[in-house]
């Protein structure tokens, strides 16, 4: 008796993925629950473990193929024998199993106009407001259907068309005979391929800004050295500066809330919650897992998710809702050795804040020039939301409290 080994769920918003590569060769034995597949989403990374014990039988879905949840990736033969789970032909095997997986493995298309009303009340709304028929949108969501940010996206490129579902980039002029053989093409992964169609699309809908200020790392780089070693003898984790800022950040986003908001079609939607999303560079692209209800947090207990999630996304072990329901992006390219940047929206929120490397620099205090451990930060918003003077306040309130790190314990 074979068991067959499926895709799983993938997420909410998650309909396809590319077979990354198999851990084990056909006729290789494998024991309940041991990773056999790794599987690359545009989100996360994950892999599939033996549904039960016995012997690997044929792979139906070869590295690089794109298959959706549920598809048949092999199976299981029951103990030691290495037969094959269907009757062996010259290559039906593989094309009669794959026929039974979900449609989700074919690619995907528009929904039909029959099937509109599984979209959801959010479509309908912005349906009616824009006039913009979601049949003729290309649905990103599950089974195809059309989710609200498609229908935004749609609204921004005019809505009467539907977009195609994978618009190829723009042909680069051929490389000279000389040339050409010391190029290298490699596909690009479901990850780098999201990341470049979400900071296209963030680029596209939002009016986006972008405004500066500096701030003195002095008194949090006191307090740091003051109490490393403590505070890592107490909670096991290095104290580093992404608590202090998501704290900071956190009493600046009560002050000016339109930050911590996002527009649904006409609406405005204002967050009394503060998911705090962090963005952690991989070897793969840049993933933001998001630290949840981080006001609920100590300064401790903020460092332990950040540094948990680091070393999972570096390890390609984060779930697809540890990167979902951000409210607001903190991204550090100070570790980097970047001086000053404009960092790009994560869609659909409407601010991120930009952390950059610390340097000694000249700077006035009380009537002399000294020399300070200086930061540039940078806030990019959208501007349909946040006015220029709640950018600028923000941003001050951020400098104020990381000054005056007295002000994150007093609530002030």
């Amino acid at each position: 008796m074979a068991t067959e080994i499926r895709v799983p769920t993938l997420g909410e918003s998650v309909s396809e993925a590319t077979i990354g590569r198999w851990f084990k060769k056909p006729g290789d034995p494998v024991k309940a629950d041991e990773p056999l597949v790794e599987l690359e989403t545009d989100k996360v990374t994950l892999e599939v473990n033996a549904p039960a014990s016995g012997t690997l039988g044929d792979i139906l879905a070869k590295d690089g193929e794109t298959v959706g949840p549920g598809a048949v990736l092999g199976s299981i033969t029951e103990g030691g024998a290495a037969a094959a789970p269907a009757p062996k032909t010259d290559g039906a095997p593989a094309e009669a199993l794959k026929a039974e997986a979900p449609k989700a493995a074919a690619p995907k298309a528009a929904a039909p106009a029959a099937a509109m009303k599984d979209n959801g009340p959010a479509v309908a709304r912005v349906a009616a407001e824009s006039g913009v028929d979601p049949s003729r949108v290309a649905g990103s969501g599950k089974d195809g259907r059309v989710t609200k940010g498609d229908m935004l996206a749609a609204i921004a490129t005019g809505g009467a068309q539907a977009p195609a579902p994978a618009a190829p980039v723009q042909a680069r002029a051929p490389s000279s005979a000389e040339d050409a053989p010391r190029e290298e093409r490699v596909k690009m992964t479901k990850l780098r391929q999201t990341i470049a169609r979400r900071l296209k699309d963030a680029q596209n809908t939002a009016a986006m800004l972008t405004t500066f200020n500096d701030v003195d790392m002095s008194a949090v780089m006191a307090l740091r050295s003051q109490y490393k070693d403590v505070f890592e003898k107490k909670h096991g984790v290095k104290l580093g500066f992404m608590g202090f800022f998501s704290k900071a950040v956190i009493q600046a986003l009560k002050d000016v809330p339109a930050v911590n908001a996002e527009i649904d079609g006409q609406d405005l939607v204002f967050k009394n919650y503060y998911h705090i999303g962090i963005a952690v560079g991989t070897e793969k692209g840049l993933v933001v897992p998001v630290v949840r209800d981080a006001d609920q947090l100590s300064i401790a207990g903020i460092e332990k998710k950040i540094a948990d999630f680091g070393k999972r996304a570096r390890d390609g072990k984060l779930t697809i809702d540890e990167m979902q329901g951000g409210t607001f992006t903190i991204t550090n390219g100070g570790i980097y050795g970047s001086l000053m940047s404009t960092p790009i929206l994560n869609a659909p929120q409407s601010g991120i804040l930009g952390m950059h490397r610390i340097e000694e620099r000249p700077v006035v205090k009380n009537g002399q020039i000294v020399a300070r451990p200086m930061m540039y930060l940078a806030l990019s918003y959208d501007h349909r939301i946040v006015d220029g003077k709640d950018a600028v306040t923000f941003l001050v309130r951020v400098k104020e409290a990381l000054e005056d790190p007295a002000r994150l314990v007093l609530d002030l």
